[in-house]
This record gives C-alpha cells, structure tokens and sequence, in this order.
C-alpha cells in the first residue's frame, strides 16, 4: 500500500475517535480541542494524499475509491455530530449529505457506462469550505466567529448546491444512456 493510501485510510481510522470526543465528556473541556485537532490533522490528511498522489503517480483504483468515501466520513461525521450541539441546523446537513449521495451514485451510474466523473474545482471549493465551516464551528471563539461561522456556512451550501448543478450539468449524458 503506498503512502497516499495509508493517508487515506488514517483518515478513515480518525473518524470514529473524532466522533467520540465530539459526542462524549470522557476529556472534559479538552474534548473540543482534541475533536478539533483530529478534524484539523485528517483535513490537511486528505490535501496531502491527493498532491503526493499526483505529483508522484500514485493514483490507484483503491485511493479513486476510498479517497472521496474518507473524506465524506469525516465531513458528514462532523456535521451531523454539530447538529445536537446546536452548532449546525439539520436542514443544512441534509442538503450538503443529499448532494453526497446524488454525486455517489451519479458516479456509479456514470462507471457501470465506462464513464470517469473526476473531481471538479467547484467539488473541491466546496469541501474546502465545509472544513473551514467545520473547524470554526467546532472551534466556537465566540464574537466575530459566529458571524463567520454563518457565513462559512452559506458559502458551503451555496457551494454545494453549485457544484452539483456543475456536475449535472457537465455530465447529463450518463442520464441518458443505458436505458435511463
């Protein structure tokens, strides 16, 4: 297994410590910061697999998998575990898990007619911002952070709803063959 792999299943293997010291007090107050360091460090996980990836051809049919599944773990872990902390309403955690789901299956649609859906910027923008959203609402500074909180939220549904129009858009014929 290469090193971008190992990334990425690291990333796997931090989520459910991540859930645990978002939903649990074993820690006490340092729960939050324990979450936000494990969130913090698979993030950057998930930027560094994918560079060391492509600038050293490591790309592998595992990591076109597991790759995008990781990072949805650990992004729709973290907002819904926001949702009982009053941090993030469910309507949004509903649109960004629906997109997921629609991109999902969209691809497979789109591989069972030997068609390749790469990642686009917008998916990209997209799941960089809901990280930063994440990370400033786990972080809960107060003040001015819960302005930016809630605009870090705006900008990743708007995000999120833009880049599944990008990916529709872009890729209407796999609708349309194969009997669909």
């Amino acid at each position: 297994m290469n090193l971008p792999n190992k990334l990425t299943v690291l990333r796997v293997i931090m989520v459910p410590f991540f859930v645990f010291f978002m939903l649990t007090d074993v820690g006490g107050a340092a729960n939050k910061w324990i979450a936000l360091a494990l969130f913090v460090i698979a993030s950057l996980t998930d930027m560094l697999d994918g560079k060391i990836a492509r600038k050293y051809h490591l790309v592998t049919n595992f990591g076109k998998f597991m790759d995008p599944l990781a990072d949805k773990l650990l992004v729709c872990s973290a907002m819904i575990c926001l949702i009982p902390l009053g941090k993030l309403d469910a309507a949004v955690v509903i649109v960004i898990i629906a997109r997921e789901f629609i991109i999902s299956g969209f691809r497979l649609v789109a591989s069972d007619n030997g068609i390749v859906i790469a990642a686009s910027y917008w998916g990209k923008f997209k799941t960089v911002f809901q990280m930063a959203m994440i990370i400033v609402l786990i972080a809960d500074f107060g003040g001015v952070f819960d302005l930016i909180g809630t605009v870090l939220i705006w900008i990743a549904v708007a995000l999120t709803l833009i880049s599944l129009a990008d990916y529709v858009w872009k890729n209407k014929q796999v609708l349309t063959q194969g009997g669909m």
